[in-house]
C-alpha cells in the first residue's frame, strides 16, 4: 500500500460548457459593414468580426433538441455551449456535417441563428454584413449552392466569400513567419478527415491532392472503445466526453511505435508511465460509531416503526375489504328484490358471471376480514413485547476462541481478527467466483466449459459419473454458484468471533474488515497505458480500426511520387501541419522521422506546424477579409448569386477551384414531338 500511495492519480475534470453571452452590437461595427468571419469546422465553430484579433464565439458545431416537457408545445433547442452536459443528450445531438461536408442545411440554419443572434445583430429581416465562410477542400457544388441559398435567401447578406480552412491557415501571418513560401505541402488534420494538399508556385494542384477519411473523431472513438473493453464493469462511466478529455490531455504520438510498445511489456516501465485516472464514485457509508446503548435504542425505534407500518397496512387492507364487501352485499340485495337486469349489469361491472361466483367472493371477503381483525388484535396485545425484545448474544462454544495457555491478550485478539478476516476473504472469493461463472468470457467460465466438454466427449459404455468420491470435486468445479455456498458452520463461527471481539476488543467496529483497502476509490480507477499511443496510431495505421486506407506517411509518399525530383524538393522544403489533430504531442517528431525514411539519403526537408492549429484558419480568414480588394475581387454578391447560380465561386488564393456543374440533359415530354408536327402542318 505504501508503494501505491506514491503513484499520482489524476481526476477527470468533466468540464461543463458555459453558455455564450450576447455580445453588444456596436455602432462602429454596424455602420462600417464589417465582415463576419466564420470558421465552420466540423468540430468547433469560431465566429467573430474581421476587425477583432480573437473570435467572439467558439463552440462545438452541435445542436440538440431536448424532450418536450409537459405543458410546452416543443422541446428546447440548444446549440453549442448551451448544451452544458453532452452525455445527457448524446443520442439527440445533430450536426450539419457528413464527415467534413455540410449537407444538413436545417441544422446549419439553427447554427446561423445562434451565431447572428449572439453577435448582437438586431437589424430587421437581414444581416447587413458580408460573410467570410470556410468550407471543405474540394467542397461539392451542391453543398456550396445550399449554403449560398441559405445565406442570401434566408438572411439577406450582401455578399459571401468562401475559403478553404487549410489554405487560410497556411497564409495566416503568424509570429515569426510573416510570409509563406509559394510552394509546399499542406497537411490538414481535421476532425473527420485529413487532407494532403500540394502547392506549386502559389497554385493548388488538386489532381494530386489526397484525402484520408480518418481524424480526431476516430482517435477519440478508438480510445473510448479500448477503455470500455478493458473495463467492462465501468462501461457506463467511460463516456465519449471523458475519452475525448484523455485524448486531448494525455495522448501522444510515439516516434517509434513498435519500440515504445515493447517497453510497456516491462512491469517497471508500466508502473512508472501508466496513467491512473480516478472515475467519480459514491463513497461507502461511514461505519456507525454508535455505542451499544445507542444501537439498542435504535433497534427499538426501528422495531417500533416497523410495527406501526404493518399496523397501518393492515388497517388500510381491512378498510378496502370492508368497502368491497358492502358493495357486493348491495349487489346481492338486487337479486333478492327481483331486479334481474340491474343485478346482471352489476355482476358484469365486477367481472363476475353468475350468482354462485358472487356468493363465493362474499364468503372469501368475510373470512379475510375476520383473519385481519384477529391479526390486529394479536398485534396490539403483543406490541410492547415485540419492541422490547433484543437479540441474545451467543456464547462462544468452541475452545479455539478461548485464550490459550501462555497466550497474552493482544496475541489472542490478533488471532481472532485474523480468523475473521480469513472468513470474509473466503466469502468474498466465493462471491467473485459466482460472478465470474455468470460471465461468458472469464477464466472460470471457460474452465467450466472445458471440463464439461471433456466429460461429454469421453467414450463410455455406461455413465457412472458420480459413483466415485473424486467426482464430487469435479461437480463443485463446474457448478455455476462457484462450487460451494456460504456454510452455516462458517457463519456461526463468524458470529461467535465477532461477539468475542465486541466484548473484549475496545477497537472493534462492526462492518470493518482489515483486508478492505483504505482507499475505496481504487476500484474506480482506470489504468491508461498503451491506450495513450494506440489511439493516436490510427492516424498512421487506419487498418487498426478497420479502415482500408493508407495512413498519413504512406499517402504522403504516394503524393510525392507523382512529381519530378525537383518538384519533390520544393514540396518537402515546406511541409506545413495544421488542424486540431496536429496539436497532439509527438506528431511533428514522428512525421520528421518517417519523412526522413522515405526521402533519399541526406536530402533536406522541413516540417513546420502552425502556432495555433485550432485557431489559425480563423486568423487567416480574418486577415483575408481585411484586404482592400476583398469585397470587389473575392466576394460573391447577390447579383452574382442571382445571375450565375448558388454554386458560383470567385477564385482567389485561399479558395477552391470553381468547376461548374454540367447542365442537365433536356428530354422532351412524351407526345411533344407529335404536337409540334401538328402545328407545322
Amino acid at each position: 500500500m505504501d508503494e501505491k500511495a506514491e503513484f499520482e492519480v489524476f481526476e477527470l475534470k468533466d468540464a461543463k460548457s458555459v453558455p455564450d453571452i450576447i455580445h453588444p452590437y456596436s455602432s462602429e461595427v454596424k455602420n462600417g459593414q464589417v465582415p463576419i468571419v466564420i470558421d465552420n469546422g466540423s468540430y468547433n465553430c469560431r465566429v467573430g468580426w474581421a476587425t477583432q484579433s480573437k473570435p467572439n464565439l467558439v463552440f462545438k458545431n452541435l445542436v440538440a433538441k431536448t424532450r418536450k416537457e409537459r405543458g410546452k408545445k416543443d422541446g428546447e433547442l440548444q446549440v453549442g455551449n448551451d448544451i452544458t452536459n453532452l452525455e445527457a443528450v448524446r443520442f439527440q445531438l445533430k450536426t450539419q456535417f457528413d464527415r467534413n461536408v455540410a449537407i444538413h442545411m436545417e441544422v446549419q440554419e439553427q447554427i446561423f441563428d445562434h451565431v447572428f443572434s449572439h453577435l448582437g445583430i438586431d437589424s430587421d429581416g437581414s444581416v447587413n454584413h458580408p460573410v467570410m465562410l470556410s468550407e471543405a477542400f474540394l467542397n461539392p457544388n451542391f453543398s456550396r449552392q445550399s449554403m449560398s441559398e441559405l445565406l442570401f435567401e434566408c438572411y439577406g447578406v450582401p455578399g459571401v466569400c468562401y475559403g478553404v480552412d487549410a489554405l487560410c491557415s497556411y497564409y495566416a501571418k503568424e509570429e515569426g513567419n510573416l510570409e509563406r513560401s509559394q510552394s509546399g505541402l499542406i497537411i490538414n488534420l481535421g476532425h473527420h478527415t485529413m487532407h494532403i494538399i500540394p502547392l506549386i508556385d502559389g497554385a493548388v494542384d488538386v489532381t494530386h491532392a489526397r484525402r484520408i477519411n480518418i481524424g480526431g473523431f476516430h482517435v477519440t472513438s478508438y480510445m473510448h472503445r479500448l477503455l470500455q473493453l478493458k473495463y467492462p464493469v465501468h462501461f457506463n462511466a467511460i463516456t465519449l466526453s471523458r475519452a475525448e478529455e484523455l485524448v486531448h490531455n494525455y495522448s501522444f504520438v510515439p516516434e517509434e511505435y513498435g519500440v515504445v510498445l515493447n517497453h510497456w511489456a516491462d512491469q517497471d516501465y508500466y508502473d512508472k508511465h501508466v496513467l491512473r485516472i480516478q472515475l467519480p464514485y459514491v463513497a461507502p457509508p461511514a461505519v456507525s460509531s454508535l455505542t451499544a446503548d445507542q444501537q439498542k435504542e435504535r433497534r427499538k425505534e426501528l422495531a417500533k416503526r416497523l410495527v406501526e407500518i404493518n399496523a397501518r397496512k393492515r388497517d388500510e387492507r381491512l378498510a378496502e375489504d370492508e368497502d368491497m364487501l358492502s358493495q357486493l352485499l348491495e349487489v346481492q340485495s338486487l337479486i333478492n328484490s327481483g331486479q334481474e337486469k340491474a343485478f346482471q349489469k352489476a355482476l358484469s361491472s365486477f367481472d363476475m358471471g353468475s350468482e354462485a361466483e358472487l356468493v363465493k367472493q362474499i364468503g372469501n371477503l368475510q373470512a379475510r376480514i375476520q383473519r385481519t381483525k384477529q391479526k390486529i388484535a394479536a398485534a396490539n396485545s403483543t406490541e410492547d413485547v415485540v419492541v422490547s425484545e433484543e437479540p441474545k448474544p451467543k456464547i462462544p462454544k468452541q475452545t479455539a476462541l478461548r485464550l490459550r495457555d501462555g497466550e497474552d491478550a493482544e496475541s489472542w485478539l490478533a488471532r481472532l481478527r485474523k480468523d475473521r478476516a480469513e472468513l470474509f476473504e473466503k466469502k468474498a472469493a466465493r462471491l467473485q467466483k459466482r460472478q465470474d461463472m455468470s460471465k461468458r468470457r472469464t477464466a472460470a467460465a471457460q474452465e467450466r466449459m472445458r471440463i464439461i466438454s471433456e466429460l461429454a466427449k469421453r467414450d463410455k459404455k455406461e455413465d457412472n459419473f458420480g459413483m466415485r468420491d473424486e467426482d464430487w470435486d469435479v461437480y463443485k468445479a463446474i457448478r455455476r454458484d462457484g462450487g460451494d455456498s456460504d456454510s452455516e458452520e462458517e457463519q456461526e463461527r463468524l458470529v461467535e468471533i465477532e461477539e468475542v471481539l465486541r466484548q473484549n476488543d475496545p477497537t472493534f467496529v462492526e462492518g470493518v474488515v482489515e483486508f478492505i483497502p483504505t482507499n475505496p476509490g481504487e476500484a474506480h480507477q482506470l489504468h491508461v497505458g498503451v491506450e495513450k499511443l494506440r489511439a493516436t496510431e490510427i492516424l498512421f495505421q487506419p487498418g487498426m480500426v478497420g479502415i482500408e486506407e493508407a495512413g498519413l506517411t504512406e499517402t504522403l509518399a504516394y503524393v510525392l511520387k507523382q512529381y519530378s525530383p525537383e518538384k519533390q524538393n520544393k514540396l518537402v522544403s515546406n511541409i506545413f501541419l495544421t488542424g486540431g489533430c496536429s496539436a497532439i504531442p509527438g506528431l511533428k517528431e514522428r512525421l520528421v522521422r518517417e519523412v526522413r525514411e522515405i526521402r533519399p539519403f541526406q536530402s533536406e526537408f522541413q516540417v513546420n506546424i502552425s502556432k495555433n492549429p485550432s485557431l489559425s484558419a480563423w486568423n487567416g480568414a480574418r486577415e483575408f477579409a481585411n484586404m482592400p480588394s476583398f469585397s470587389k475581387d473575392c466576394t460573391i454578391s447577390r447579383h452574382d448569386y442571382t445571375e450565375k447560380g448558388g454554386e458560383y465561386l470567385k477564385e482567389h488564393k485561399t479558395s477552391n477551384i470553381f468547376n461548374a456543374s454540367p447542365a442537365p440533359l433536356c428530354q422532351p415530354l412524351v407526345g411533344a414531338t407529335e404536337d409540334v408536327e401538328m402545328e407545322i402542318f
